[in-house]
């Protein structure tokens, strides 16, 4: 188990061999998620959001607006 000290400014320094596994550097960001009461996983946030281009195929058939606007009052949204 790796373990890290807080200092009085509230910082942590990461281990390195935490840092390489979570492939962050300086400047990265971290997100804290708290997975149940007291314990939190820290997960790093450096993927850039056009790495997600593509994981959604588009649709068999184009959707209009009003389709669109449709199905959303038709799941309970506001119009």
């Amino acid at each position: 188990m790796t373990t890290a000290t807080i200092n009085s400014k509230g910082q942590v320094t990461i281990p390195k061999s935490v840092r390489t596994r979570l492939g962050i550097g300086t400047g990265d960001r971290l997100e804290f998620v708290e997975i149940r009461d007291g314990v939190f996983q820290i997960v790093a946030a450096t993927r850039d959001v056009r790495t997600l281009k593509g994981i959604v195929p588009k649709p068999e058939k184009p959707v209009t607006l009003e389709a669109m606007n449709q199905a959303v009052v038709d799941k309970g949204g506001k119009d």
